[in-house]
């Protein structure tokens, strides 16, 4: 009889444990995503429903923060209005969503300088070793927490604007 409790009661742990650890795909039902404003002096992320905060986030940035953007590699992340264009399930940062960059006005400004002006802007979760605070590590994307960057994944849908402040 005991060995028999001691079957049922491993069976139900590994069904908890299966069930707790979850899917990085969540849900999300609640009000639409209008925009999402980035305040990149402060280090914060909203996500917003016209002029209410949904969601609120701590985030890190570019190697090389302040300033906008101009040139591959300079470690910048971009400053504009953009929009959400994609999203990458298999990201190596967890999961991803892509920002529209470089729009237009960035390839002409780059193309005066005479650098190439990058790409691949994302918001995305952190590396094992970025895990434990906010830091600016990225190249130029905006990091996140893996949970809190599910959440971003399901409630952000393609062709929001985003504002990314100084």
């Amino acid at each position: 009889m005991r060995n028999i409790k001691v079957a049922v009661l491993t069976v139900a742990l590994m069904a908890l444990a299966a069930c707790s650890s979850g899917s990085k795909f969540r849900s999300y039902h609640g009000p639409e995503v209008t925009r999402i404003i980035v305040q990149k002096s402060d280090r914060m992320m909203y996500l917003m429903h016209h002029d209410k905060v949904l969601k609120s986030f701590d985030i890190g940035l570019g190697f090389s923060p302040e300033g906008d953007k101009l040139r591959e590699g300079d470690g910048k992340t971009p400053e504009g209005t953009y929009f959400i264009n994609r999203r990458n399930p298999n990201s190596k940062f967890h999961l991803s969503v892509g920002i529209n960059y470089p729009d237009t006005r960035d390839m002409a400004e780059a193309r005066a300088a005479g650098v190439d002006p990058g790409g691949d802007i994302f918001i995305h979760g952190r590396p094992e070793k970025y895990r434990n605070g906010v830091q600016d590590w990225t190249a130029g994307c905006i990091a996140v927490t893996d949970r809190e960057v599910e959440l971003i994944y399901a409630m952000v849908k393609n062709g929001t604007p985003i504002t990314i402040n100084p």
